[in-house]
């Protein structure tokens, strides 16, 4: 994890400076994700917030939940390892998450998956009400949800297959969020397999604008 301060200029007087958590799931950073992360923190910074980026294959981020942790998922104290108690920190001291990555096989990474597997638990993501048992919501004090993505495949592939990441991100964890007015925004870089190179430039500065636009 390495961290960003705001740098550029301030937010302006109607803009208020806002800490964001970036995800980053992809194993190079030389790579079309990687000119996207640095664009988005371009961006994000450019409006004076305040940026925090955890590379989750430069961390070595264990995606999968290991026995202990199933057995501890369902007790007070659901987290054991370090690693996951500090990203939960950084998390919770958030107002903005953004998730950067490939999209492979209609999906996101594994490591992806399993950061929001084994950060997300009880008492992080959600809770259940002890008298009724229901989920309750538990990512109030975020604003802003962001997932910026690449496909190999055109737009129109990708709707009829089901952009399982897309809606991971956009449905599943903004329903851990009671927060009406927290507002969900997707960037996707489609057809990437057919893209020529000024599409690719052009969607990298899309995405700086719309970072500093926050």
């Amino acid at each position: 994890m390495f961290e960003r301060k705001s740098g550029l200029r301030p937010a302006s007087k109607s803009q208020t400076a806002l800490r964001v958590l970036v995800l980053y799931a992809h194993p190079d950073r030389n790579s079309l994700s990687g000119a996207l992360l640095e664009a988005a923190v371009r961006g994000l910074e450019s409006a004076g917030h305040h940026v925090d980026v955890l590379d989750l294959c430069g961390e070595h981020f264990q995606a999968a939940m290991s026995p202990a942790e199933r057995t501890a998922y369902e007790t007070d104290t659901p987290v054991l390892d370090p690693q996951v108690q500090r990203h939960i920190d950084l998390l919770k001291a958030s107002d903005v998450l953004i998730a950067v990555y490939p999209t492979w096989n209609m999906g996101m990474p594994a490591i992806l998956k399993g950061w929001i597997e084994r950060v997300l638990v009880p008492g992080v993501g959600f809770s259940l009400d002890p008298d009724t048992n229901k989920v309750v919501s538990g990512l109030g004090h975020l604003k802003h949800l962001v997932g910026i993505s690449t496909y190999g495949m055109p737009r129109a592939g990708v709707f009829i297959i089901n952009d399982a990441g897309r809606r991971l991100l956009t449905r599943c964890i903004r329903a851990m969020v009671p927060n009406l007015r927290c507002r969900t925004h997707w960037l996707g870089l489609y057809g990437l397999n057919q893209a020529k190179p000024t599409q690719i430039v052009s969607f990298i500065g899309r995405v700086e604008r719309e970072m500093a636009k926050l």
